[in-house]
């Protein structure tokens, strides 16, 4: 099992830097980054794991910024976010971003893709809450427009783009996409839409889940191959981690304190046991 970190990077913890590359000399798969811009003071929306909201979420870095500068210093580290809040993002300049980090480290991105829970945080963007997963469908059909080899348009509710002329372009014309969120018909349906994969928090509940999406998967004609299912946010230990083997899970992304030097690095090499 491949096991990659993830971790909340903010003007307080550990660099990008010395995170990944003490992830790759341990032998860690890659390094993912959440995101959020801002978290707006007067918010009534709950936190999905009970508040109080911790402190980094309104401290976050940006994730391709950070992204960036673990590239520059790495040569194997796989890169992503877990996840991207797609709906407050302008596409063209989010296709640009993704395709311009995806070539400068040799095809190592992975888009993870969100909906959020933030409903301040997302219409201080514009964002239409209850219609946020179509806006993210748009978004993306804007994107893969954009990296298709070539020029081709897409008209939609939420975002348009003419037929462009667009690069670079991604590593094999795409970048590998897995969708955040809750087990689900909603949630499913975008994976089947235009992802690779899930990733869910945790990894609790698979079992009972997993049935459903590889039942959407087909329904969608999407060919004989199963989703990827990427967990992130995992604490882990050998039985959790023997468990999602056993479900077919080949890829973890474990969770790491948003913390200094010192304390990520004892949790990394406490994790690095399950390597």
């Amino acid at each position: 099992m491949r096991i990659a970190a993830t971790l909340f990077l903010t003007d307080e913890t550990i660099t990008p830097v010395h995170v990944a590359q003490a992830l790759e000399q341990r032998g860690f798969a890659g390094l993912y980054l959440p995101e959020h811009t801002h978290i707006p003071v007067s918010r009534a929306t709950p936190y999905p794991a009970g508040d109080p909201l911790p402190g980094e979420y309104g401290r976050t870095l940006d994730a391709f910024g950070a992204l960036s500068a673990a590239a520059a210093v790495t040569r194997t580290l796989e890169l992503g976010t877990a996840i991207t809040l797609v709906a407050q993002h302008d596409p063209i300049v989010l296709a640009k971003q993704i395709a311009t980090l995806d070539h400068l480290s040799g095809g190592r991105f992975t888009l993870g893709v969100g909906f959020g829970w933030n409903r301040e945080e997302a219409e201080d963007h514009g964002v239409p809450w209850r219609r946020r997963r179509a806006s993210v469908r748009d978004r993306m059909a804007v994107m893969r427009a954009l990296w298709s080899a070539e020029p081709t348009a897409h008209d939609g509710d939420f975002a348009s783009v003419q037929a462009s002329h667009a690069y670079p372009k991604p590593s094999g014309g795409t970048v590998r996409t897995l969708v955040g969120g809750s087990p689900g018909p909603l949630t499913f349906a975008q994976v089947t839409a235009y992802a690779d994969g899930w990733m869910p928090i945790g990894g609790g509940g698979l079992a009972d889940a997993l049935p459903a999406l590889r039942d959407a998967w087909q329904e969608a004609g999407r060919g004989p191959a199963a989703p990827l299912v990427v967990p992130t946010a995992v604490l882990p230990s050998a039985g959790k981690l023997a468990r999602l083997a056993d479900l077919g899970v080949e890829e973890v992304i474990v969770q790491l304190p948003a913390a200094g030097p010192d304390e990520v690095l004892r949790t990394l090499d406490d994790y690095a046991q399950y390597l």
